[in-house]
């Protein structure tokens, strides 16, 4: 049987990417001692316009908008953020203009929204007065689908979601303390977001939780007591993300996750849930740190990927995974949440060599173009 390792370094896009071997080697043996049910995987990419269906050719820039409900401004005011993220969703800070945005959006052919908000110094976000909006948004456009983005929530206010008809609930798990009081400087417990999750959970939403891995500077800290949590509560899916601080404070600077080390920690959690829904989101740092993440990621048995890297769909092939792609377009601001809203069919069927090919042809025109040297004339 050939090596894992072995089979990654005959994809050409992944010349010159290290790998470690004895990772690769322990997934290999997993995937054996599952007989070799490595199982699909669905790319999530804005590549495959070609591919598109009379479902899926509507797909726009404007079909997922992102929305907050505070604008810019939050109060925590965390390490990795600053807010920065809440910058480019499109404001609506009252009920009577969250109903404007959502009409004019669908006309333009949203197909449904990430709504968000700045969170206050409790790790919440004020959504109560827009309950009664976001109902009468369900009931005139039923179709339209609402993911809301949580933060820390009780019960009553779980059950507030579910009853003004949200479809999706998304919150970031946190399993070290020293994380939750110095990034996001807040002063919750963990066991204040098992709670939220259990709220949630206990619901008829949807919930998808994530995992920041890295959140704490860059390294991993409580990602595997968070993964426990996720584990203990049985989401609908569960999303991994790898931290990008674009807007870390200097004093407060964080390093670049070890691929490495985010790579072992993917097989951890596909045992830790076996059954449920796992995905690789698109936020993870770029260039050859997301290739190997992305190998990894693949080797390991996820379940989804949001615009892989190159030579992904190639390597899981030769893998033996069954691939399966969803177009989907970059500015999507639901992302890879939108995942969990797919039944088991989601994605289409591809001709894997027809796009292998297209895929090498891309990246060798790319990698000539950046061997060409740049002469400033002044």
């Amino acid at each position: 049987m050939t090596d894992w390792l072995d089979i990654a370094g005959a994809v050409e896009p992944l010349d010159g990417i290290a790998l470690d071997a004895g990772l690769a080697a322990a997934m290999q043996r997993h995937c054996s001692a599952s007989h070799g049910d490595v199982g699909r995987i669905n790319f999530y990419t804005p590549t495959f316009k070609a591919y598109a269906t009379s479902e899926l050719a509507g797909c726009g820039k404007s079909a997922w908008p992102a929305v907050s409900i505070t604008g810019g401004e939050c109060q925590l005011q965390c390490d990795h953020c600053k807010a920065k993220i809440l910058e480019p969703m499109i404001p609506a800070r009252t009920p009577d203009e969250l109903w404007r945005v959502v009409n004019r959006e669908i006309e333009r052919g949203a197909r449904g929204m990430l709504l968000s908000g700045g969170s206050n110094l409790r790790g919440e976000v004020e959504y109560d007065a827009f309950y009664p909006a976001i109902r009468r948004i369900k009931q005139a456009f039923p179709a339209f689908k609402i993911a809301l983005h949580t933060a820390l929530v009780d019960r009553d206010t779980a059950l507030s979601m579910e009853d003004a008809g949200i479809d999706a609930a998304m919150m970031d798990v946190i399993g070290s303390q020293d994380t939750i009081t110095q990034v996001y400087h807040l002063r919750r417990s963990v066991d204040d977001f098992e709670r939220s999750l259990e709220s949630l959970v206990a619901t008829s939403l949807k919930v998808v939780p994530h995992i920041v891995i890295g959140l704490h500077y860059g390294r991993l800290l409580g990602e595997w007591n968070a993964l426990e949590i996720v584990r203990r509560q049985r989401p609908a899916a569960l999303v991994l993300v790898v931290v990008m601080p674009f807007y870390a404070p200097q004093n407060r600077s964080f390093a670049t996750p070890d691929p490495h080390q985010v790579g072992r920690f993917f097989p951890d959690a596909r045992g830790a849930l076996p059954d449920i829904p796992l995905l690789l989101g698109c936020a993870r740092p770029a260039g050859a740190v997301k290739a190997q993440i992305d190998a990894y990621a693949v080797m390991a048995g996820l379940n989804g990927i949001a615009h892989p890297a190159d030579g992904m769909i190639e390597l899981a092939a030769r893998l033996g995974r069954e691939v399966r792609v969803t177009p989907a377009c970059c500015s999507i601001a639901l992302g890879d949440e939108v995942l969990a809203l797919h039944g088991a069919e989601s994605g289409i069927s591809i001709d894997v060599q027809e796009v292998i090919e297209r895929e090498r042809n891309q990246w060798r025109a790319r990698r000539a173009l950046a061997q060409i040297p740049v002469v400033a004339r002044f």
